[in-house]
Parts: structure tokens; sequence; C-alpha cells
């Protein structure tokens, strides 16, 4: 009785959504990790809104698919909580505060250039998003390695990128291929059915039918909407050419974020300063700075990449530089909302199907490699920042203010908003004491 209590979800009004994917877009601090945890923790565990296993379901797909996973994540709850127009608010709210706050970052920094601030605010979230993380992968190791099967992935999965430094895309591959097999003729090792179950097998040709009609009907939206902004420089701006580079590189931006925001910046911090020289080197590690501040993920930092090119590019125009600053936000999250909206009908039917199952059941061990790999990077990150990992080195403040942190989210269950708010004011008393 107490289970079904426990995994009983409620529904809220379109309205109540609305509202809190407002707040939620202000408050995800931290990168991918600290999202899923901050998104588990109000939709399953405070809010029920879905269930367990519907999330971490969903989570496993959008692993798979390319793109910021956390806010995929927002956009396939927010499309099952109210459709697809539940989808778009959620995936649109997750982004836009960050976007606005990266624009009003962007306009102090050509202002002032000074990242002092910025740089005191990052000491004292630093440590409370490793402790965000922490308690994320504890959270989520304990709710999804059930199996030894999964142990052994996930602990495989970790050597694998500490010790080889191998890609998380190359590791999901593996992955997907040992899940396949396992489902077929070892699924009692995940926990499927040894053949007397009743699983359901291939959708019919209907089913299929519905889904491939709907897919193009998603992909032709996603191809007009992509277009206006677009043809709309073509009429107005007299550089049509800068415009058309532009949308085409954040898009394809768009398609080869697999595997998070830490595997694509590199990737746009080559091209963007060494091919089309929009920005900078410096330039375009002080916006990585600036987006570390920011609240939704981390991959925002293009749209100071997409402002930088836009300021240079038009002589020193604020508007221009605004101007690309929306375009390269619409052009490399647009990609995301095809991607959930096209796949969404499918992970609805994969919750049924055993192979699948296993696949996803050994996706969330991935999951909690991962995490466990970027905890340990930003762990590494706060409490030695001059890169040396030498005890001499220890930034005590780090340290204590992280422990205080655990503390503060594992015993007390502060909420996400004072908790943001009580690091980025304990960064900023450090640097001012």
């Amino acid at each position: 009785m107490a289970t079904a209590l426990q995994n009983k979800t409620a529904h809220p009004r379109f309205s109540e959504a609305i509202r809190f994917w407002w707040r939620i877009g202000w408050i995800t601090f931290g990168g991918t990790a600290a999202h899923i945890a901050v998104l588990h923790d109000e939709l399953v565990v405070r809010k029920r809104w879905i269930g367990e296993s519907e999330f971490l379901h969903a989570l496993s797909h959008c692993m798979l698919l390319p793109g910021p996973e956390a806010q995929q994540l927002a956009i396939y709850i927010g499309w099952k909580l109210h459709g697809k127009k539940g989808g778009i608010a959620a995936g649109t709210l997750f982004v836009l505060p960050s976007m606005f706050v990266l624009l009003a970052l962007s306009l102090l920094y050509i202002r002032f250039g000074q990242l002092s601030v910025v740089a005191a605010m990052i000491s004292g979230l630093r440590p409370g998003i490793v402790a965000l993380v922490v308690l994320a992968l504890l959270r989520v190791a304990e709710r999804t390695l059930v199996f030894p099967l999964q142990w052994v992935v996930a602990m495989g999965c970790f050597i694998a990128m500490v010790r080889i430094q191998a890609s998380l895309p190359l590791i999901m591959l593996g992955v997907v291929f040992l899940g396949v097999v396992v489902g077929w003729h070892r699924p009692q090792l995940l926990g499927g059915a040894t053949g007397t179950e009743n699983y359901s097998t291939e959708p019919s040709a209907l089913i299929w039918r519905r889904i491939s009609a709907s897919v193009v009907r998603i992909a032709l939206g996603g191809s007009v909407l992509w277009l206006i902004p677009l043809f709309c420089m073509y009429v107005l701006s007299p550089d049509f050419g800068f415009w058309k580079r532009l949308s085409l590189f954040f898009t394809q931006t768009a398609f080869v974020t697999l595997g998070g925001s830490y595997t694509v910046i590199p990737y746009v911090a080559h091209v963007a300063v060494f091919k089309y020289h929009w920005l900078s080197q410096s330039q375009m590690l002080d916006g990585f700075s600036l987006a570390e501040t920011t609240p939704g993920p981390l991959i925002i930092v293009v749209a100071f990449v997409g402002f930088m090119a836009g300021f240079n590019h038009f002589h020193g125009s604020i508007f221009m530089g605004t101007v690309a600053l929306v375009s390269t936000t619409f052009y490399t999250f647009l990609p995301c909302f095809v991607f959930v909206f096209a796949g969404a009908p499918l992970i609805e039917m994969t919750q049924r199907t055993q192979s699948i199952q296993s696949v996803l059941r050994l996706i969330t061990a991935v999951v909690v490699a991962a995490m466990l790999n970027l905890a340990l990077f930003l762990a590494r990150g706060a409490l030695f920042p001059a890169g040396l990992l030498d005890l001499k080195d220890l930034d005590m403040f780090a340290l204590v203010w992280m422990a205080f942190s655990f503390l503060l989210l594992r015993r007390f269950r502060i909420g996400m908003a004072p908790f943001v708010g009580l690091c980025l004011l304990s960064g900023i008393a450090h640097w001012l004491l």
C-alpha cells in the first residue's frame, strides 16, 4: 500500500506547470548532472508529477540523442504532462532565463571587461554544485543499479572514461550492443522474462505508419521554423553570408552535441576562434566562465559566442550582437524539440519492449558512471583551483562549503533557489573578506 502511494503521480494544471518551468529555468545551475538532479528532486520526489521508472526511462532515451540531455528531458516531461504545448513551454522556459542572464553579462563584459565578481560567484557555486551532483549520484545509483550486471557496466564505463579517455558516444554504442545481446539471450540478468512472461512484441504496421507520419510532420514543421529567421535576414540584412554561416554552424553544433557540453565546447571554440575569427581565444575562455554562472545548460556558452560574433563582425554594434545571440540560441536548441517530439511516441512504446528495456537499464548504468566522472572532475576543479593535486594547494573554503552544502541538501532539504543564492553569496563574501 505504501509503495502504491509513493508511486502515485499527480497531474498539474498547465498554468501551474508554466510557473514551475519558469522557476526551474532560473535555478538550474551546474551542468547536466546538476540539472538532472534538480529535475528528479522536484518532479519525482517533491511534486510527483512523473514516476521514478518513467523519469529514468526518458532520461536513458535522452542520453542517446544529440543535444543537452537535461533540456530534452524537460521537453519530454512537459510533453508527457500537457502534450506539445507543454513540451514547447518546458523546453523554452528551461533555456530562456539563461539566455537573458548571458545577454546581460555579455553587455557588462563588453562595457567593463572585468570578471572578478563573476569569479567570486563561481568560487561559491562550484563547491555547492559538487555537493548537489554527489547527492544526485547517490540517489540515482540507489534507485537504478539493481542488478549485478548494471554495477559491472557502471564501473567498466567509469574506468573507460578515466583511464583511456573513451568518448561517451563510443561507450554508448558498446553498451547498446551489450544490452541488445543480453535482452535476446540472457534477459534474466536484467530482470527480464525467461520465456513465460508476456512482453509486447514488434508494434503493428499501423502504429509504425502513424509514428512515421508524425515524424515527417514534425520534421517539416521544424524545417519551416528553421527557415523563417534565415529568410528575414536575407531580406533585412546587408550581410546575409554572416547569418548563413552562423545558422548553419550552430545547427550543426546541435547535431554533434552527443556526450554533453564538455565534448562540444572545444569544437565550438576551435571553429569560432580559428576558422571564423568571431572572437579571440581569451574572450572564449571568458565566455565559458560567464556561462558557468548562468542557469540552464552549459552549452548556452554558444549564445556568448554568437553575441561576440555579431558584435565584432558589425563593428561594435550591440544591436547586431543581441540579434546574433538570440539567433544562436534559436538554432542551437530548435533541433532538441524536433528530436524529442519525433521520439516521444517511441519512448512510450519501448517501456513494454524487453530488448529495449535491457538496453535502457544498462544506459542508466552509463548515466551513473558519467555522473561519477563529472563529480570527480568538478570536485578537482573546486578543491584544487591551481590544477595540481597537492594538499598545500587545497582550497579549504571550498572543502568546508562543499561539506556544508551537502548537509543542507541531504539533511535539511533546502530548496534550490535559496541554496543557489547562498552559494553565490558565500563566494562574494569570501572574495570580499
